[in-house]
């Protein structure tokens, strides 16, 4: 099978169309037809070169489609299936997953390293070997993936919606719900909301934040924010530090969640110092990998009890999340609607990281063609 996808083949330079061979599945695979996908920061990072892996590399790791064929051995799916990619692979059985942390699942240690499990290399074209990012590769037509990326939806629900829930909405979502444990009555603080941080408004909201301080420097992310359950919305840190102890009459946010495009040390320390006692920072944005980015008194952390933690995936369980959100989307509880800002055809994803940069979009969105 043939099928056409947008390759990075080095750091810095733009994607490029290139038409691949698909083999067909094997053990444990599933042979996928992509019809959306997101597009993410982390892909943007990978393009930019602050995380590094297998190139030449079909990058996209958020996405939704239909099974076509599946394998020797897979019991998740069925040909016909509707189904959301997790980025974040679940295999049920590590130390992980068996311990309620399918969200650092020991398979998803490859997913920089282009290979599926066992070392299978389902694409290939010019180059000789292709990857797929997160072993996944949503920017192609079709694709081959491990049955445990994969999570079965109902088929009523549309493709264009449910593939945001692959990566940016649990993130976010649940970097506010799990990771934060956001409670009835907090303040809340989120820097950056994009297509991660967004969410991670609506989470707080929906469990119960009576402030939700939006941070940004986009005035038109700061709208979007207010639309999507932000109680104040400001351009700067210091104007939400200020007003997070004005709100709390010097109390302090209980939580901040930062979701930037990149994470710096300045940023971190901004979200330490808008905390108040007992205080937890949440960070989910990524930089460069060994860029040291957390610069902060641990003195001041031991005598308030202040906590930074990182969080992956929301700390959700792809297996059972993604159907809990898709729920919430079909009760009005979850927006996701109004999260995609445009749709670009695959030939136009380089536009649209081109908009992601520049500010223009919560989440752009390639609409398949085959």
């Amino acid at each position: 099978m043939k099928t056409t996808a947008a390759v990075i083949h080095e750091a810095g330079k733009p994607l490029e169309l290139v038409e691949l061979d698909v083999a067909p599945p094997a053990e444990g695979e599933v042979l996928v037809r992509y019809t959306h996908a997101g597009l993410c920061h982390s892909d943007l990072h990978v393009m930019q070169g602050d995380m590094k892996g297998w190139l030449p590399l079909v990058l996209g790791h958020e996405g939704a489609g239909v099974v076509e064929d599946v394998g020797p051995g897979v019991t998740r799916v069925v040909p016909g299936d509707h189904f959301v990619c997790s980025f974040i692979p679940s295999c049920g059985h590590c130390h992980w997953c068996a311990t309620g942390q399918q969200a650092i699942c020991d398979m998803g240690a490859n997913i920089m390293r282009g290979f599926l499990p066992g070392e299978s290399w389902p694409l290939s074209g010019p180059a000789g070997r292709y990857g797929a990012m997160c072993m996944l590769g949503t920017f192609s037509q079709y694709g081959v993936i491990h049955q445990s990326s994969a999570v079965r939806i109902d088929p009523d629900l549309p493709l264009d919606k449910a593939a945001l829930v692959g990566c940016g909405v649990p993130t976010g979502w649940g970097a506010a719900t799990r990771a934060a444990d956001v409670r009835p009555g907090d303040t809340v603080l989120v820097y950056g909301t994009g297509g991660i941080g967004i969410n991670a408004v609506q989470g707080a909201r929906h469990a119960g934040a009576q402030y939700v301080i939006a941070v940004d420097p986009v005035a038109g992310k700061r709208e979007a924010a207010l639309q999507f359950g932000a109680t104040h919305a400001v351009g700067t840190a210091d104007e939400a530090r200020e007003l997070s102890f004005s709100l709390t009459h010097g109390v302090g946010a209980a939580k901040a969640i930062v979701t930037v495009g990149i994470m710096t040390a300045e940023v971190v320390s901004e979200a330490f110092d808008a905390i108040g006692k007992a205080g937890v920072v949440v960070l989910v944005a990524l930089g460069e990998f060994d860029a040291r980015t957390i610069d902060v008194s641990g003195t001041v952390a031991t005598l308030w009890k202040k906590t930074i933690r990182g969080s992956l995936f929301g700390d959700c369980n792809p297996t059972t999340d993604i159907p809990k959100l898709l729920g919430l989307y079909r009760t009005g509880d979850l927006q996701l609607d109004g999260l995609v800002t445009k749709t670009y055809s695959l030939d136009q994803v380089n536009e649209g990281y081109a908009d992601l940069v520049d500010g223009h979009n919560l989440r752009g969105l390639i609409v398949h063609e085959h």
